[in-house]
Order: C-alpha cells, then sequence, then structure tokens
C-alpha cells in the first residue's frame, strides 16, 4: 500500500466569514437532532439496558444534547466475551486493510467536519476553532497510525545470524478497555481506540459520561469505514460500575486511560490485581493531570510571553492537562508583566460557545464547584489580580482568574484545578524559575520565553517535562511534530502522536529458523 507522507490536517480560519458561516449553520442543523436516545453496541448489535442517562450543553444546563442507554456489569461481560470473540479474527488482518479502514474514517471525518465541530461545541462546550482543532487532531490521529502499522508490519531489522533465519514480529495483545476524557472527548477518544485497533487488537470503549455523543458518532462513523462488527463495541455508563468492571475483567489485556491522576492511579491499582483466569500482567496506558509553568525570564519579550501565557491558561477555560497554570516571572520584570498580562485578559468576554466566544463555560456543575472552591483558597493564598467569581449565564460561567504573589508551594500552585485559574510566581532569578517549575508532583508540559540561547539549553537539561516547549504557548500539540505524554504522575508519558505509540499495543515476537545444511 502505498501513502502520501504524513501532514498535519489545517485549523479552519473562522475569521473567515464562509467558514463562520458554515459553523453556525451545522450548529443550527445539529439542535434539530438534539433529545434522540442511542443504545449500547456490542458485537455490532444495538442493545437496550433498564435506564437512562442523559448528556448536557454546559453553555446552557438545561438542554438535553441526547440521552443514552446506560451499561451494566452483565454488559461489560457481554461487550469483553464479543470483542474476544472477535479478536480471533481480526488480529490475523493485514495492515493495508486495518490502515484502509483508518484512511477511510478520515475521509468520513473531513465530509462531517462542521457536523461533528457542532457536537463538540453544544455537548462539551468548545468554541469553533477549539472544537476544530479537535476533530482535524482526531483526523491526524487516523492518518498518522494508519501509516504506523505498516511500517511496523514490515520486515524489521535485527542482526543477521549465521546458520539461522531469523525475525521479529509485531502481533497485537488482546481486548482493550478504552476509557477517554470529556476534555477531549473526540480527538483522544478517535486517538486511543485507532491505535489498538490498527494494531490488530479488539476494543471495549467507555466514553466519558459528560461526552458520550462523542463515542457514538466515533463508533458511527467507523462502522460506516467499514470496520468488522466486534471489533468496536461501545459501552456507556459510570466509571464505578462500568469503568471498575472493565478494567478488572480477567480478560482484558490492556487499558488505555486519560483522565485525572486521582483515577489514573485507581485504574492502575485495580489493574495490577491479577484476577481469577487471568493468565497476563495487563498493560497500563496513563496520561493523567499537570500542573504546568510557563517560564519568563528577564530576556524574554514580555509582550509574546503575556500573550503565550494567556493563550495556554484560558484556551478551553484552562479544561486541558497541557494548560498553563502557574507563570513563573522573573523579578526584573514582573511588574510590567503583571500590568500587561491584567491588560490582555480583561479583552475576554465570557458566553456560550455556540455564540463563539473566547471563554465559554466549563463542563458541569461538579467543576464549577470545585474551581469555585479553589478560587477562595487562592484569594487566601495570593492577590486577586482580576476574575474571581462565576459569570452571568445560563450555563457554568467562570471569569478568567489570576492571582498574583502566589507561593511556589501554594495549594493554587501544586494541585491541579482545571480551570480558568492562573497563578502568577515570582522568581529570583532564571535558575530560580527553574527549580520552581520542577517542584511539583507532575510533569507534563511548560514552556520558557528567553531570548538567552544558553538559557534554553540549560532548560533543556534541567525541566523535568515531557513536552517542552520555548518562546511558544505550551498547549497544542500537533500529532507527529511533538509526541504527547509527560513524566511522574502526568503519566506513563505514552507520547501519543509519536511513532513510539503504537508498541503500547503490540508485544514482539521472535522467530528463529535453522538453515538446513
Amino acid at each position: 500500500m502505498k501513502v502520501k507522507p504524513f501532514t498535519n490536517e489545517p485549523i479552519f480560519d473562522y475569521t473567515k466569514t464562509t467558514i463562520n458561516t458554515k459553523q453556525h449553520l451545522a450548529i443550527k442543523s445539529t439542535r434539530k437532532k438534539l433529545g434522540k436516545t442511542y443504545e449500547i453496541k456490542i458485537g455490532g448489535k444495538k442493545i437496550k439496558s433498564k435506564t437512562k442517562f442523559a448528556s448536557y450543553n454546559p453553555s446552557n444546563k438545561n438542554e438535553v444534547i441526547a440521552r443514552f442507554y446506560k451499561g451494566t456489569e452483565d454488559l461489560v461481560d457481554k461487550a469483553v466475551e464479543a470483542a474476544a470473540k472477535t479478536f480471533e479474527t481480526w488480529k490475523y488482518a493485514p495492515a493495508e486493510k486495518k490502515a484502509g479502514i483508518l484512511f477511510k474514517a478520515a475521509a468520513i471525518m473531513r465530509e462531517k467536519r462542521f457536523d461533528i465541530n457542532s457536537y463538540l461545541v453544544l455537548e462539551a462546550g468548545k468554541n469553533f476553532t477549539e472544537a476544530d482543532a479537535d476533530t482535524a487532531e482526531a483526523i491526524d490521529f487516523l492518518e498518522y497510525y494508519g501509516r504506523e502499522i505498516l511500517k511496523y508490519s514490515g520486515k524489521q531489522p535485527i542482526t543477521p545470524l549465521k546458520g539461522e533465519n531469523n525475525e521479529l514480529v509485531y502481533i497485537p495483545l488482546g481486548v482493550g478497555a478504552i476509557i477517554p476524557p470529556w476534555n477531549f472527548p473526540f480527538a483522544i477518544l478517535a486517538g486511543m481506540a485507532t491505535a489498538a485497533i490498527v494494531s490488530g487488537n479488539t476494543v471495549v470503549l467507555k466514553p466519558s459520561s459528560d461526552t458520550p455523543m462523542m463515542g457514538e458518532i466515533f463508533y458511527q462513523i467507523m462502522d460506516k469505514a467499514g470496520l468488522p462488527s466486534g471489533v468496536l463495541n461501545l459501552l456507556p455508563g459510570s466509571g464505578k460500575e462500568v469503568g471498575d468492571k472493565l478494567v478488572s475483567h480477567p480478560k482484558i489485556r490492556f487499558i488505555s486511560f486519560t483522565g485525572s491522576m486521582e483515577v489514573g492511579i485507581h485504574i492502575n491499582e485495580l489493574a495490577a490485581k491479577v484476577q481469577p483466569g487471568q493468565i497476563w500482567l495487563k498493560r497500563v496506558v496513563a496520561e493523567m493531570g499537570g500542573k504546568d509553568s510557563i517560564i519568563v525570564d528577564s530576556e524574554a519579550n514580555i509582550d509574546e510571553a503575556v500573550k503565550g501565557v494567556v493563550a495556554s491558561t484560558f484556551g478551553f477555560q484552562g479544561q486541558k492537562c497541557s494548560a498553563c497554570s502557574r507563570a513563573i516571572v522573573d523579578q526584573k520584570i514582573y511588574k510590567e508583566f503583571v500590568s500587561k498580562l491584567k491588560e490582555e485578559t480583561e479583552k475576554f468576554r465570557v458566553g456560550p460557545a455556540d455564540e463563539n466566544h473566547a471563554i465559554g463555560p466549563v463542563i458541569n456543575q461538579a467543576a464549577e464547584k470545585n474551581i469555585l472552591n479553589y478560587i477562595e483558597i487562592g484569594k487566601k493564598e495570593g492577590k486577586l489580580l482580576c476574575g474571581g467569581e462565576k459569570a452571568d449565564g445560563k450555563g457554568y460561567y467562570i471569569k478568567p482568574t489570576i492571582f498574583t504573589d502566589v507561593k511556589p508551594l501554594a495549594r493554587i500552585s501544586q494541585e491541579e484545578i482545571f480551570g480558568p485559574v492562573l497563578s502568577v510566581i515570582k522568581s529570583r532569578n532564571f535558575e530560580d524559575g527553574l527549580k520552581i517549575a520542577n517542584n511539583t508532583k507532575f510533569g507534563l508540559t511548560g514552556s520558557v520565553y528567553t531570548n538567552n540561547k544558553e538559557k534554553i539549553e540549560k532548560a533543556k537539561k534541567t525541566l523535568m517535562i515531557g513536552n517542552l516547549y520555548f518562546n511558544r504557548k505550551c498547549t497544542g500539540a500537533f500529532v507527529g511534530a511533538h509526541p504527547f505524554g509527560g513524566f511522574n504522575m502526568s503519566g506513563t508519558d505514552s507520547k501519543t502522536g509519536g511513532k513510539d505509540y503504537l508498541l503500547l499495543f503490540l508485544q514482539a515476537k521472535t522467530i528463529s529458523e535453522k538453515v538446513k545444511k
């Protein structure tokens, strides 16, 4: 199979009237479909359970997006059994067939792009650009992983040995549990699921209960692309009932999870216990939280640094594991930086995602309550520069909030808030800034603004950060260009969107044959 070299899907420019109008029309059309009920999908069959749950629009908490039949422990068993049965044939599918399905699915995503974006706007509360970046990244994952499996299915380089014919091949693991987050509910879901599928595994997908519609859309696309029944099984439900049962099931071979540190630790502990009848140690791929810093050096371009901090902190309301939540600023430029930061932040207007405001809602009531609690803590630990309260509206709106003069070990400087809240910390010098940036249990993303090349080289060696950037924001990793994953309590450093990622869903088999004389 010949394919063109991978290139990233361009993100739409919503400053263009034609693009903006198309998105508004797509949202209007999508709204006519809201409120439908969707079944569970196991082995290609649609299943109804005894109970349902709904997903809502965080911009308007009374608007129902869709209703879903809720998964149960019994249905977990059925889904795993269906996936296990299908694995016996899918594991032998040629790489070209598997890659071809991903390429076809990517083409369908391009055709349905505005419609997919509409659900991301309405169900996840993303503005137009954030929604489109989510969809574009999903397309990138499919295109990239389709190409990668073709490489892994080819002849692998090993050292020749006289008298033997030796080879190394990669084979799939088995049945996997895919547990994606709500903040990138299409891109990460699609990336995690297709990486496993294109590697020859079968999966049970439990989408987030906040954004289950994105799982339904993904299932429909993969079905249309020709994925055989039973390879992908869709089982919405609660983490406690469906998630825990799925993770601990003896026939589950691996778990791919993205979410909070607390849930990631719980999954890792649960997966580590060998269940009766289990004949392997489960592999856990976990991408967890972050407490990401941007260091602003005295030799930085202050205006550029302010823009980078603001974009990294408040994009999608700070609900990214990669978001900046700490600005570590050299004392020599601290006053000027803070003044410009306040001015830039106060330009934002908060409002409904479907009106394409720069700042929309946080995902749900629990998140809103948690963030507001941290804001109250922040008022005791730092000086409130701006924000610090709810914003008006029918959704879960919080004003962009900044605290200055925050101590490096303050709670708001150490604990993941996952909302539009920034702590500004004063550093004595560049070396002090590096120490502060390294003082959390996390190590996901970060950025350094400086024009000093020697300081850049020192930061490269010193900072324990999985995705480190210089003189640019710390969000917005692109598939292929920025393999993504962090250190320490940020997870297993899976490097999603990179050349090593598929290895997490494969196992290497060495085959040796003695040559007859």
